[in-house]
């Protein structure tokens, strides 16, 4: 149990829920969240609202109509000293994803994401639990990728390639609480891949869409290619969901690897989220088919993402 949410009452001035972030207005979450606080009987508007500062999402939040947030970049990790209370999976992973309001009327804070990915991971195939798993990128969103794969499903050790030395040292440290039979390996080469016992069978993408240039990109993009090459498929997840289409997943579709895309990151959350926002009673009634097709339809309908 991560926390207790503000509980209905005659009183409840609860009117909004929000995605907040910079960049947020081409999202494709606000059907599916309209959706369901409808169906639980709630008249909720979810709205993407840019924010400026991390102080403009935190005024929002602190309104007696706030019925739940969502984070999303530049303020994961920023939003967390301004909150109440954080739960022990946002100061793990270090970032918070996630507000809510608790029974005593605090703010507080918890981390989503690895529920997304685990979700998305364990839902194409349950197989690859404690096996090697794959990283690509070292940047914030890679946090709750290493603790659903090593905590959440056993695998270890879990390589990474990116671009930038420093980010990996970065993680290094930040993932050093996650306990010590963790094993993070930073591959650097070609032929240190060549060199893995076993392939790994989960990869993540945590990085944007964009063209290999530089050499380090190069190599990464070598890397993945090459553990994509090996006769055992597994499953392949790229968090980043503009376009849907990313040049990670066409790379595994190529090779035969049962690809993934971003978007189902959001629909694997809502249990957890709704737990916090209305209840565990409230969240058990969630209709969760219907709403991941109306998450489904408006990914296929966005222009923003569909290019």
């Amino acid at each position: 149990m991560t926390g207790t949410s503000a509980t209905t009452n005659a009183a409840d001035l609860r009117a909004f829920s929000y995605l907040v972030g910079i960049g947020v207005t081409h999202s494709i979450a606000p059907p599916m969240h309209n959706f369901i606080s409808k169906s639980l009987g709630y008249d909720w508007n979810f709205i993407a609202q840019e924010c400026a500062t991390v102080e403009d999402a935190v005024k929002l939040f602190r309104l007696p109509t706030f019925a739940g947030g969502v984070v999303t970049m530049p303020y994961k990790q920023t939003i967390m000293e301004h909150l109440d209370g954080l739960d022990e999976y946002s100061i793990k992973i270090g970032a918070c994803n996630n507000v809510y309001r608790a029974a005593d009327g605090s703010l507080r804070g918890t981390n989503t994401d690895w529920r997304g990915i685990k979700g998305c991971l364990t839902g194409a195939s349950d197989n690859g639990r404690e096996k090697p798993a794959f990283i690509i990128g070292a940047g914030g969103a890679s946090r709750a990728a290493v603790y659903a794969l090593h905590d959440q499903l056993g695998c270890n050790p879990v390589y990474i390639v990116n671009r930038d030395r420093a980010e990996v040292e970065a993680l290094l440290h930040d993932t050093e609480s996650y306990g010590p039979g963790l094993s993070v390996v930073h591959l650097q080469s070609l032929k240190e891949a060549q060199q893995v016992p076993q392939n790994p069978f989960y990869i993540v993408g945590t990085v944007p869409d964009f063209e290999p240039k530089s050499p380090e990109e190069l190599t990464a993009r070598d890397i993945l290619d090459f553990f994509l090459q090996f006769s055992t498929k597994g499953v392949l997840l790229d968090m980043c969901f503009k376009p849907r289409r990313t040049r990670i997943l066409k790379l595994g579709e190529k090779r035969g690897w049962h690809t993934v895309e971003g978007t189902m990151i959001i629909a694997h959350q809502i249990d957890e989220q709704y737990r916090l926002w209305c209840g565990e009673e409230k969240a058990e009634d969630i209709p969760r088919q219907e709403a991941w097709k109306v998450l489904q339809k408006a990914a296929e309908d966005s222009l923003s993402i569909n290019f």
